[in-house]
């Protein structure tokens, strides 16, 4: 996702299914997966539902009996409770992977009763990946209670106990809610709704504490699989957890404290090197000094409502960019001050930093003022682009392909005018390897203008 507005990317939602405080940020999916296929069955029905709980596997999608039943459920995310045919059913699941889709777990075979909910949930690394089926009796959740099932889904924690305590209780002097190991499940367990605090820790201790929520209410008659899953983002927390209710609406909670991440790239070629101030503080900028063309590391920031100032560095005092907006914990996101000094404006991208095993993912930013709207192809080494057709047409200054995947590879990367066949960048030779990210930006020569050229980032320049 990208904008140019002044205000920085943030999701953050109250949800029926679990209504967040104000000290935890939220990310909502919004009825995304409610229902996966048609028609509905007839005769004896058990209800289904899928969560993706594979960190480093792409998108995937679920095929019931051959017919695709949830098209591209993203990593941390559920569907919503569906009724299916009470009988066995053949289950294959595919990742979403350049070209074609590959199949990582099936097809095999689950054989659904009357009366019963199944979780089904991928999870573990995509080298071992499986489907671990969870299942209760249906029943209806009291008006005033809550109902959860936990799924341990991260593969590098050890078995943990989980607590689910009023806010701020002792966990020394408090029972847990049960112990679970990698793969599998408490619950599901109804609760009186109300105000609460989920910590996990190692099994049988009472710290350290590897997750905490910190104050969250669970809302009355709510049904919820809240899945623990690795922590591919910022923070120290080894694990991060993921709602979604029977109705599909899915929300994720970062560890309380869990952090921003935000990188500064100067990608405006006749401006001076520049500083990056927060609320207009000298005492302390974000950046002190950063020239044309280079860029900052990820740097970590508390969650919430920044003013960013972009000033040049021998003159604070004048403010060249002035940007309001929100950074979401466990959110990572990059600033591009780009154009000319006399036009210098802000492109802020927030950037998606889950690697894929079976992939890689490449990001173009159109960062050159000079350039005009262009072409650019992604082609087999040494094969020229005469006979190729572009792989994102007609890009025009500040665009954002977002990440796309590729096959692993070596590759020529070159830009020409839309609609031209001549270079102006390139061809440049870049390699992509399965689990990587990539990011290239174009550029004008120092000073502006061309010969124009490319900022690389991420694992470009590790």
């Amino acid at each position: 996702m990208s904008t140019k507005s002044n205000v920085f990317a943030m999701f953050a939602c109250l949800r029926p299914l679990l209504a967040c405080v104000p000290v935890l940020l939220a990310s909502c999916d919004d009825h995304d997966h409610r229902y996966l296929y048609e028609p509905q069955p007839s005769g004896p029905q058990a209800s289904i539902q899928f969560v993706h709980a594979s960190p480093d596997a792409p998108p995937v999608t679920v095929l019931i009996d051959g017919v695709v039943a949830v098209p591209n459920l993203d990593y941390g995310r559920g569907t919503g409770e569906q009724p299916i045919a009470a009988t066995r059913h053949s289950l294959t699941i595919q990742a979403q992977t350049p070209g074609t889709p590959t199949t990582v777990i099936g097809p095999i075979t689950v054989d659904l009763q009357q009366g019963s909910d199944y979780v089904i949930a991928a999870e573990g690394k995509v080298a071992s990946i499986a489907a671990e089926t969870f299942t209760h009796v249906l029943s209806s959740v009291a008006a005033d209670a809550t109902r959860v099932q936990i799924l341990h889904a991260a593969p590098a924690a050890p078995t943990v106990s989980v607590y689910l305590t009023p806010p701020g209780a002792d966990l020394a002097s408090t029972a847990p809610l049960g112990t679970v190991a990698f793969e599998g499940a408490l619950g599901p367990i109804d609760e009186p709704s109300g105000t609460y605090e989920i910590r996990i820790t190692p099994a049988g201790a009472a710290s350290p504490v590897l997750y905490d929520s910190g104050t969250i209410t669970l809302a009355a008659g709510a049904d919820l699989v809240i899945t623990a899953l690795p922590n591919t983002g910022p923070g120290t927390a080894p694990i991060t957890l993921a709602a979604v209710d029977a109705a599909g609406d899915n929300t994720t909670f970062p560890a309380v404290g869990t952090p921003a991440e935000v990188r500064v790239i100067h990608d405006s070629a006749d401006a001076p090197p520049v500083s990056v101030l927060l609320a207009g503080s000298t005492a302390a900028p974000l950046v002190g000094s950063l020239a044309f063309p280079n860029f900052t590391a990820y740097l970590p920031l508390t969650a919430g409502a920044y003013g960013i100032e972009v000033t040049p560095a021998s003159n604070t005092a004048q403010v060249l960019i002035d940007r309001n907006g929100n950074l979401a914990a466990g959110s990572v996101y990059s600033f591009y001050a780009l154009g000319t000094l006399a036009n210098i404006d802000a492109l802020v991208t927030r950037d998606d930093d889950r690697r894929f095993a079976t992939q890689a993912k490449l990001r173009l930013i159109h960062g050159s003022p000079s350039a005009g709207p262009v072409d650019v192809y992604m082609t087999a080494a040494g094969a020229g682009i005469a006979a190729a057709y572009p792989t994102f047409t007609a890009l025009t200054f500040t665009a954002d392909t977002g990440f796309v995947s590729f096959a692993a590879g070596t590759y020529d990367l070159t830009v020409t005018a839309a609609g031209s066949k001549t270079a102006a960048i390139g061809p440049t030779a870049i390699t992509l390897a399965d689990d990587g990210i990539y990011t290239a930006v174009a550029r004008d020569a120092p000073g502006g203008g061309t010969p124009l050229g490319l900022i690389l980032l991420d694992d470009f320049a590790p």
